[in-house]
């Protein structure tokens, strides 16, 4: 096998998204894998190419905006070999090569910066914004989910199907463009009051049923 090629197999776990997300990016980036007898591979410069979309998506943006900057040279993309990565074990030796290329070495610094420069937002500004999403019914995305509440993508996840938090309930309903899981947003006190109201009809009947 080429040093220039990497197996398509290997990607969905680097990026963390299903395989069928995996395919959606190739055709919106209209890259074309290689076939060598069964199995198929991307070149390095193609990698390059995803790698900068995923950084771009982690950091909120859309696929289609990714391509605009493309097409515009706005964002500019080196070409690379398969060392500059962000994992890559080298076949000709028994460890591996950890780097990280330019694009994602830009999302790492502005998740650092974040992270280090104190903000002046109200504490409950959170909670504001999660009653807008409630009241617009809004689908948001585990990252957005975590930037809300503080907690890291992974935590969400291991989760589950539901999670309650703050007052509000966040369930699975899908999942959002670009591979990462949609949550609705709920409150516990609706639940709260529909199980009353459920329960004063159970009393209701039971005492119609059996008053002399």
């Amino acid at each position: 096998m080429s040093v220039d090629l990497i197996p398509l197999s290997q990607l969905p776990s680097r990026y963390g998204i299903a395989r069928s997300n995996l395919y959606t990016r190739l055709k919106e980036l209209k890259i074309e894998s290689v076939k060598q007898g069964r199995k198929a591979f991307v070149t390095a410069a193609s990698l390059q190419l995803l790698d900068g979309l995923h950084a771009h998506l982690e950091q909120g943006g859309t696929t289609s905006d990714f391509i605009k900057l493309q097409a515009n040279n706005i964002v500019t993309i080196p070409n690379s070999s398969l060392e500059s990565s962000n994992y890559f074990e080298n076949p000709y030796s028994s460890e591996p090569t950890i780097s990280l290329n330019p694009t994602a070495l830009v999302g790492v610094i502005e998740t650092v910066v974040k992270r280090l420069i104190p903000t002046s937002r109200s504490r409950l500004t959170y909670m504001r914004e999660l009653e807008e999403a409630y009241q617009n019914q809004w689908l948001l995305s585990t990252s957005e989910v975590s930037d809300l509440l503080g907690l890291t993508k992974k935590t969400i996840t291991n989760y589950g199907q539901e999670f309650s938090d703050a007052g509000f309930i966040f369930e699975r309903v899908g999942v959002r463009k670009g591979g990462e899981i949609a949550w609705s947003i709920d409150k516990e006190s609706n639940r709260l009051g529909a199980f009353s109201d459920s329960t004063e009809q159970v009393k209701a009947a039971f005492s119609e049923a059996f008053d002399p």
